[in-house]
């Protein structure tokens, strides 16, 4: 369990302190007064601060870590997990894994890395007040796959633009079709929606003079 001794001229700033390090909510974590506070003396002699222990029980980055380990066992994949917190969103990065673990880790259209993704939000969002989003990747696969989709985008909107009829894309997840809108949003002579529902949900690209 991850936890930190901070001492201050009181309980509340040496708190603050904590959570701060820590990058934590009061909610999330156990404080223990370790000494309390002392004006001494006329102020002068015998003065002590506030002690105390702050332990983080809802760490995001512990869960993280034991849930991937726990998936990697059962896949019978060797990896290292590198998880850091970064405000809002919780980045984890799989290194260390062989080219033939990677292709199954990663799966068709990285299908098996986003359904690991998915569960892992899951699992850390549970009870906490605030969302933290969870994005999994392994080996750079998802800047290239965000490369991928963006070439796919523009060869597509020029089909459909040259060809004044819909072009409708593979289903993706919404992290891929936001890609792809965003890519398309300036794109001279076409617009972009998205039809259908989850999983099989896919973005659309129309000419504006059909």
């Amino acid at each position: 369990m991850k936890f930190v001794v901070k001492s201050a001229k009181t309980v509340e700033e040496a708190l603050k302190e904590a959570l701060d390090e820590l990058e934590a909510k009061e909610n999330e974590v156990e404080i223990e007064i370790i000494e309390e506070p002392s004006n001494g003396l006329f102020g002068l002699i015998g003065v002590k601060e506030a002690k105390i222990m702050v332990s983080f029980v809802n760490d995001p980055v512990e869960i993280a870590d034991k849930f991937i380990q726990e998936v990697l066992k059962h896949m019978k994949i060797e990896g290292t997990n590198l998880i850091k917190k970064n405000g809002s969103t919780l980045n984890v990065e799989i290194t260390d894994i062989s080219s033939s673990d990677l292709g199954i880790l990663i799966g068709k259209r990285g299908n098996t890395l986003d359904s690991i993704q998915y569960l892992l939000s899951l699992v850390i969002n549970k009870d906490r007040d605030e969302y933290l989003r969870v994005i999994i990747d392994s080996e750079g696969y998802r800047p290239k796959r965000e490369e991928t989709l963006k070439r796919l985008a523009k060869k597509m909107a020029e089909k459909a633009r040259i060809g004044r009829i819909p072009v409708k894309l593979e289903p993706m997840n919404p992290y891929e079709r936001r890609i792809i809108h965003s890519t398309l949003q300036n794109f001279e002579g076409v617009n972009t929606y998205s039809e259908g529902e989850d999983p099989f949900r896919r973005v659309v690209i129309v000419s504006k003079q059909r």
